[in-house]
């Protein structure tokens, strides 16, 4: 046969640019009249006096602006205020959750500047789509629980049975935009996300609770806190079951071969596969300077979303398990002038194909080549009865040690050191009716009844059994060098085991231009480690594992002001430019349907985030921001796409009753383009508007919730990948419709 269009999974994010420095006029153009506005505006209604404070004025007017509720601990591994931390970082607590009616992690990171939530195709998984850092397995987002990474090294991110995390458990959530790899390491390069579980003094009681919702939707939780035999005990279980939206999907992957090759196989126009079945718990033990951790998240009975292969896939099933355990020993008074901290933790994770992960659907026609995969320059057409079948598994081990201690005996300096050790290991399993048969040599699709093959264990399998082993060291510097300046300055030295050694600075200087004004210049150096799928994959009819290839990496430089005119008034803005580099993308191979990983082409981005949050009554908050972004693909000179260019959150927290609340909440995604060679129109625009209403102390007790997502039911779509010769599904992938739910909880 001649040669066949097989479609690019994977896409090429593209763009056009523009002169940076002419780039910079712009920002600091516009950046110096929305401060210039903000600070006038806000003088109208400040209480500051015309005459300077004295250092302890200032001091007790910092303590009355700065909460507890309000410092971050992310951005350099110690405690300090938000507005003065060097970092453009956001604080998000379970007060802050409840308040918006959000019942999983990724409603609640919707809310922060900057970041917006896309999807992947494969179990709708969210892309942390950071200031236009844009991949499909979104792995330049470091994602923590209580300051311990869950990214999986098969494909770099959290897992591809994800499934979501319930919110009930968490105590608050701190991310930070940008780079933050001189502190954490691999993978925290467009921003980092650390979740932060309760303890014991969190709960205070006993808290059960439960909530119904559209789609068969259930939900139920119980929390516990108190004291056990000297220890402070926190104990927590949720459960979630769903059938999931069930969003259309009008053509898929299958589509495009059944039009090329006169079938009529594909399933679409059909629904999304997102039922769930999920269970996580967790336990919280701690006395004196230790504490440990440990938990389960179990994913069940996983949908494939819009398909493996993007090719609707109702059949497929799979669970995965996480399971973690660590234990960390903290004295802040170790010895004169050091607090010690050292860490033991160790995580297990799986994806287990528990029905046959149909990549495509029963009746399929393919164009198999001579190692039985489907091929540009095929040798015959096959027809698949039972679908084109692969059910992979991957198990995971990651053992972690790191010691850090914070020096205070010198003057106006804070040293901060650490260094530690890092174990990853991966096995597989794999069953396909495709490709070579080991125990043949032959190709499976040539072998008559097309039977699934167990490949596990050979060299026909798709992965072998890779592990990683990082050694790190770093140092860090906060250093108060006048009364209203600080110079935070670090390097981390990264040793990797399969891809060499890596080091990562960063610097920042915070001024106080006065007590409730603050201004920051940053600069921060940050890598993204390859994935195990992408440094040695092999057999696979589509990507291809290089083991050659080197990290990304992503430099950026940031602006940031912080202005507290008033107690009740928060004001931020920030200024960011980006480069990225080295990017791994999937490179079709010459004269063939397969791709390989490369470190190819480069990416630049820019843009500013506005942010406010106003308290202008005592029953009545107001919460609101606004982002802006411009990425450009150096290889093609376009918008690298898929991200939102306009990103605007308003929330209101309306007290309207004694213990009733009322919380609207609006989000904008607006102008998002396509990338080089996707001749779609961009991407709609949508408005998505959220309700709920809670009342509280019924019988003191008891607090009842009512809640409505997407309130007025439109068609909010996020963009599918690109593809060669046309993307695999053309109109995007279609997020739920109007969602509703209710909830109870009662506390004792």
């Amino acid at each position: 046969m001649g040669e066949f269009p097989v479609p690019d999974f994977q896409g090429s994010p593209a763009g056009f640019s523009r002169d940076w420095t002419n780039q910079w006029k712009f920002l600091l153009m516009f950046g110096k009249t929305v401060i210039t506005g903000v600070v006038l505006a806000s003088l109208g209604i400040s209480t500051a006096q015309s005459q300077p404070l004295t250092s302890q004025e200032e001091e007790r007017a910092m303590l009355q602006l700065y909460g507890d509720e309000e410092l971050v601990s992310l951005a350099t591994g110690t405690q300090q205020p938000l507005g003065r931390a060097p970092a453009v970082a956001t604080v998000i607590t379970a007060k802050d959750i409840k308040a918006m009616g959000a019942t999983d992690l990724d409603e609640v990171l919707e809310t922060v500047p900057g970041l917006h939530v896309a999807r992947n195709a494969i179990g709708y998984d969210p892309i942390y789509t950071f200031r236009g850092i844009y991949s499909s397995f979104n792995q330049q987002v470091l994602v923590l629980i209580n300051g311990i990474p869950i990214t999986n090294v098969y494909a770099g991110e959290r897992g591809v049975i994800w499934g979501g995390m319930p919110v009930q458990a968490i105590s608050r959530i701190e991310v930070v935009r940008g780079p933050g790899s001189a502190v954490y390491g691999a993978d925290a390069a467009a921003g980092v996300i650390n979740i932060i579980t309760k303890t014991k003094d969190e709960i205070n009681g006993t808290e059960i609770g439960g909530r119904v919702g559209s789609f068969d939707t259930y939900d139920g939780w119980g929390l516990h806190g108190g004291t056990w035999g000297g220890f402070d005990v926190a104990a927590m279980v949720e459960y979630h079951k769903t059938n999931g939206p069930d969003s259309i999907i009008d053509s898929d992957l299958q589509s495009i071969f059944d039009q090329a090759l006169g079938t009529h196989a594909s399933l679409a126009p059909g629904p999304v596969n997102l039922m769930r079945n999920n269970l996580d718990v967790r336990l919280d033990v701690s006395r004196d300077h230790w504490r440990w951790r440990g938990g389960l998240q179990h994913h069940g009975d996983f949908g494939e979303g819009a398909g493996l292969a993007q090719a609707l896939d109702p059949h497929s099933r799979n669970e995965s398990d996480r399971w973690n355990t660590d234990l960390t020993y903290h004295n802040p008074e170790f010895a004169e002038n050091w607090d010690v901290q050292a860490q033991a933790s160790f995580f297990h994770t799986s994806a287990v194909n528990t029905r046959d992960n149909r990549l495509l659907p029963p009746g399929t026609l393919l164009p198999i080549g001579a190692d039985g995969n489907i091929s540009g320059t095929s040798i015959d057409l096959v027809r698949f009865p039972n679908g084109y079948i692969g059910d992979p598994s991957t198990f995971e081990n990651h053992a972690r040690v790191n010691v850090s201690g914070v020096y205070t005996g010198f003057t106006d300096h804070q040293l901060r050191l650490g260094t530690g050790y890092n174990y990853s290991a991966l096995w597989a399993t794999e069953k396909k009716n495709f490709g070579i048969n080991p125990y043949t040599g032959q190709p499976i699709p040539f072998s008559g009844n097309l039977a699934l093959v167990n490949v596990s264990g050979t060299g026909a399998a798709y992965i072998g059994k890779p592990d990683r082993q990082n050694y790190f060291l770093y140092v860090q510097d906060e250093w108060k060098f006048a009364r209203d300046w600080q110079l935070t300055g670090g390097v981390r030295y990264d040793y990797y085991s399969d891809f060499g050694e890596t080091l990562n600075p960063r610097g920042a200087v915070v001024w106080d231009l006065r007590y409730d004004l603050t201004a920051k210049l940053m600069y921060g150096s940050a890598f993204r480690a390859p994935s195990f799928q992408e440094l040695h994959a092999v057999n696979n009819p589509v990507t291809l594992g290089n083991p050659n290839l080197k990290p990304e990496t992503l430099d950026t430089v940031e602006l940031a002001f912080d202005y507290r005119p008033r107690s009740d008034l928060r004001l931020g803005w920030n200024l960011f430019h980006y480069w990225w580099k080295d990017l791994i993308r999937y490179v079709p191979d010459a004269g063939g349907g397969s791709f390989t990983a490369q470190n190819t082409g480069a990416q630049n981005g820019y843009g500013t985030e506005l942010e406010a949050e106003w308290e202008p009554l005592d029953n009545l908050k107001l919460v609101g921001n606004y982002a802006y972004q411009h990425s450009t693909d150096q290889t093609t000179r376009r918008d690298a796409g898929y991200a939102p260019h306009h990103q605007v959150y308003l929330r209101a927290e309306w007290a309207f009753l004694p213990d009733w609340q009322l919380v609207p909440q609006i989000k904008w995604i607006d102008d998002r383009a396509r990338a080089a060679g996707d001749s779609r129109p961009p991407i709609s625009d949508y408005t998505w508007v959220d309700l709920t209403l809670r009342r509280r102390n019924i019988l003191d007790h008891v607090e009842v919730a009512f809640s409505v997502r997407n309130l007025f039911d439109v068609d909010a779509r996020e963009p599918s990948l690109a593809g060669n010769p046309a993307a695999a599904i053309p109109r995007d992938l279609p997020l739920a419709g109007r969602t509703i739910f209710g909830e109870v909880r009662i506390n004792f």
